[in-house]
């Protein structure tokens, strides 16, 4: 038998602070990672669960170009809503930090200078596109082009999200600054490399030798892949004013690459939050360090991480990276840029209280080797059939029934039959297989196990049937329902890991402490006698009218996303000024509108032009209800000759935009003008 770590130090990839946090972040990387937490906690184990906010980098600096404030505000917005998401949703972290902290730009910047000073990076002048008028380098991001694979005239420098081709900013045709427009030049510029290379024996010892049976093989297989391939040095400065100085002189304008100083984010986290034993965590041999990630970010947590702590020769090195594959909604990829997601903040205002259901389904359908797909139809059958029909039906019966028979006090064992003793025996086994799953990052198959478990106790009481014995045997009876409530004890605690706020209320209700992995499975969690609270139910049914709403917002934004895709309507020809000077465009108030009777479209409007009233008959009436447009000013075209429709006399025409789907929009002075004012 294996000794066991002396601590273990649990890592979750930081969370770019550029946007909020969604589903697909919470059952890739944070929720794998607070089940494993948890679990060692009530075994325990000495564990530190380290995160915080990845805070630099480029698209920051697009974000805040675009909305008109500072990095510095960006970040600020974005952390403190994904500091209160993981909160929310009980994300245990021992520390929630953030990369633009001072103690992260101690730590990054002393982490290059040793390095530096060892002569572990390579210095290269290199030629990298140059924005003349803004005067300024361009990273990778703020380089568009025309994609050579697809021909999309908006690819990145550094990838087509058409086509999802890897590029270099060189490969791209027509390349020009998103900051000015105009075409970049390239300019030679200095910078310093981690050489890759020179590490790939070492690495390939490491981990295509030392992890080819631990490691999980999505993780092992796109190493093997990189090592193979052949490694190159790799940049871990930028020319930027955003990010942790380069702190060397003469490297004025560069900054830290963000994925050389974001990592180092776990060092620092640990360092600000525990200053007296933090190198225990990173230095001491005696601890197991484990990074819970995504699977885009596996080689630079396998392989180039790594290479930075092994250049430094004082940390100890990951044991293992547990990534998971993608997560998507609906049968489509998630995509903050389309908002085609469930953000964790809207989910707890439209379900209040249930955090917990939404780690349930998260896990239960975890993309532990492949993408998995979530969608809300499975989210409310899973719901229904397994935590309201499955696990809360057979808590709530034996709390019930003992409430009912035994005035909600534990009753006493009888002489034990052999389905009392299977039974017993069978749940006394489910910690340990669970503890093996969870131990082994198979949580999927953990939770599963837990609610096989409720599945048991569902059996015993129907098998047994103590709404029927209680007529004839209550002995016998008590000895059915303190069997059933000792599992249920048992629940409590093997629960907790996965649904901490369910577990709590459980306890709750059978008037017990949490208790640890230790005390699940024991038969005699519950003593003869032992007072119970009041019955209550742990989960509510979800209706079909809750997940259609849900639904129904989902294709509302992917009719904005085709929407916005849509061409506009191409330029019509050219027209004289004379001709366009004939039009009489003036504003005019509506003061009554009325439907055209036995007609879908056509409104009857009156409108005050203030040299009159005229009546307009306009077929707005599907985008419109006539007792809202009263008192609304509109554009009106007024020399238009006159005509008849459905028997009306329309005296002129309204203008309207029309949108790429057909509906109508009002064209309206940006403040109130007076009715006549012509159009100019």
């Amino acid at each position: 038998m294996s000794l066991l770590p002396k601590r273990y130090t649990v890592t979750a990839a930081l969370p770019y602070a550029n946007g909020p946090v969604h589903i697909g972040h919470l059952a890739g990387v944070y929720l794998p990672a607070d089940i494993y937490v948890r679990y060692l906690r009530s075994a325990g184990r000495d564990v530190k669960f380290i995160c915080g906010s990845d805070e630099h980098g480029v698209p920051i600096t697009i974000r805040a170009q675009k909305e008109g404030v500072t990095p510095q505000q960006v970040v600020d917005k974005y952390h403190a809503l994904i500091r209160d998401s993981f909160k929310d949703f009980n994300v245990s972290f021992d520390v929630y930090s953030r990369t633009s902290s001072p103690t992260h730009a101690e730590v990054s910047s002393s982490f290059f200078t040793k390095l530096n000073n060892e002569g572990k990076f390579i210095e290269q002048t290199t030629q990298q596109y140059f924005d003349e008028k803004a005067q300024q380098f361009l990273a990778d991001r703020y380089i568009v082009g025309t994609c050579p694979n697809c021909g999309n005239e908006n690819a990145y420098g550094d990838q087509c999200e058409r086509c999802g081709t890897s590029l270099s900013p060189t490969e791209l045709i027509n390349p020009r600054s998103m900051l000015s427009g105009n075409q970049p030049i390239l300019r030679d510029t200095k910078h310093w490399f981690l050489p890759l290379d020179q590490y790939e024996p070492w690495l390939r010892e490491w981990i295509i030798e030392g992890h080819k049976n631990d490691w999980k093989t999505n993780v092992y297989g796109q190493c093997k892949s990189w090592i193979d391939q052949g490694l190159h040095p790799r940049a871990v400065t930028r020319d930027l004013d955003w990010g942790v100085p380069v702190p060397v002189p003469g490297a004025e304008g560069k900054v830290l690459y963000v994925w050389f100083d974001a990592p180092i984010g776990y060092i620092s986290a640990t360092k600000e939050a525990f200053p007296e034993e933090w190198e225990l965590y990173w230095k001491d041999a005696g601890s197991k360090l484990v990074h819970f990630i995504g699977k885009d970010n596996i080689v630079f947590h396998c392989i180039i991480f790594p290479t930075m702590l092994k250049a430094h020769g004082e940390f100890i090195l990951p044991d293992n990276v547990p990534a998971n594959e993608f997560l998507n909604l609906e049968g489509d990829k998630i995509s903050t840029s389309r908002n085609w997601a469930v953000w964790l903040h809207e989910y707890l205002a439209d379900f209040p209280g249930q955090a917990d259901v939404l780690r349930y389904v998260l896990c239960a359908n975890a993309p532990e080797t492949k993408d998995n797909d979530f969608t809300w139809k499975d989210f409310q059958a899973r719901n229904n059939n397994e935590l309201v029909a499955t696990l809360g039906n057979f808590v709530n019966r034996a709390a019930v029934l003992t409430h009912k028979f035994f005035e909600g006090k534990v009753p006493a064992i009888s002489e034990l039959q052999d389905i009392d003793r299977v039974t017993l025996a069978q749940a006394s086994e489910f910690p340990a297989k669970i503890g093996e799953l969870i131990e082994n990052y198979r949580f999927r198959d953990a939770l599963a196990e837990v609610i096989n478990l409720a599945r048991l106790g569902n059996k015993y009481l129907a098998e047994t049937q103590p709404w029927h014995l209680i007529k004839t045997d209550a002995a016998r009876t008590g000895t059915v329902l303190n069997v059933s409530l000792q599992i249920a004890a048992g629940l409590a605690p093997l629960l907790e890991p996965f649904l901490p706020e369910s577990a709590r209320k459980l306890a709750t209700m059978l008037n017990l402490e949490l208790g640890n992995w230790a005390s699940a499975g024991r038969p005699d969690a519950l003593t003869a006698g032992h007072q119970l609270r009041e019955a209550a139910l742990l989960f509510g049914k979800i209706e079909d009218a809750v997940v259609e709403t849900q639904v129904q917002k989902l294709l509302d934004t992917k009719k904005e996303n085709q929407l916005a895709n849509t061409p506009v309507t191409p330029a019509k020809d050219d027209i004289s000024f004379d001709d366009f000077g004939q039009m009489d465009l003036r504003i005019g108030t509506i003061t009554a509108a009325e439907k055209v009777a036995k007609t879908k479209k056509l409104l009857k409007l009156t409108v005050d032009l203030g040299l009159e009233e005229r009546t307009i008959v306009s077929g707005i009436a599907e985008y419109f209800i006539p007792e809202a447009l009263i008192g609304q000013q509109v554009q009106v075209l007024l020399n238009l000759a006159p005509r008849e429709i459905k028997g009306i006399k329309s005296q002129g025409m309204l203008l309207m935009a029309e949108n790429a789907d057909g509906s109508l929009a009002l064209m309206q002075p940006s403040k109130p003008v007076r009715n006549g004012s012509g159009v100019a």
